[in-house]
């Protein structure tokens, strides 16, 4: 069992020193379509949050309660992406029946945290390097807050960037594309914290 202390060690750098977004480059799609509006990136962050961790226990569990037991590891990929389209769907039926507004803001981009790479890198880091259940449920909710974190910070600056004047060849990505790579180096400077 891991002791309070490396779990909260586990919860820190997963967030920000190895931000899934911000330094593993994992879960571009929606960090860059869905983060217009903080509105719309925080309901994103919310359902990431929501599939990363139960989808961090759910894998853990059948992992090694199943897939070690009967000696076939070999299948974590396969299993774990049916997992996490199982409960995407899950999240998307209530989602429509509780939240529509939300819902239709996330448009296109719910269905895809099924392909989400940062879902399923999750599941797989948690595997790799051999972390418990409560470890990689850990894993996987600090993993999803940093996603959560870093999209609603672009989000926020994007908001602040229709504002301003920018030369055209600016416009658009390239200011957003900008703007992540100096979220990113800002992110750097969390790495002296462990």
């Amino acid at each position: 069992m891991e002791s309070a202390k490396e779990l909260l060690l586990l919860l820190i750098g997963s967030s920000l020193v190895s931000n899934v977004v911000l330094s593993q480059f994992l879960g571009l799609c929606p960090f860059l379509g869905v983060s217009r509006k903080v509105k719309t990136a925080a309901g994103m962050g919310t359902a990431v949050i929501f599939v990363i961790t139960l989808a961090s226990a759910v894998a853990g569990v059948i992992y090694k309660y199943v897939l070690q037991k009967l000696g076939i590891e070999y299948l974590q990929t396969i299993v774990f992406i049916l997992v996490i389209a199982a409960l995407v769907q899950f999240v998307e039926m209530f989602l429509r029946k509780s939240i529509p507004s939300l819902y239709e803001a996330l448009g296109v981009y719910l269905p895809l945290i099924t392909t989400n790479c940062a879902v399923l890198g999750v599941a797989l880091t948690n595997v790799q390097k051999e972390y418990g259940i409560v470890a990689g449920i850990v894993n996987g909710f600090a993993t999803a807050l940093g996603f959560t974190i870093a999209i609603v910070i672009l989000a926020g600056l994007r908001e602040k960037m229709e504002y301003n004047e920018v030369p055209e060849a600016f416009r658009g990505m390239p200011l957003v594309l900008l703007t992540a790579g100096l979220m990113a180096i800002a992110f750097n400077g969390f790495s002296g914290l462990l």
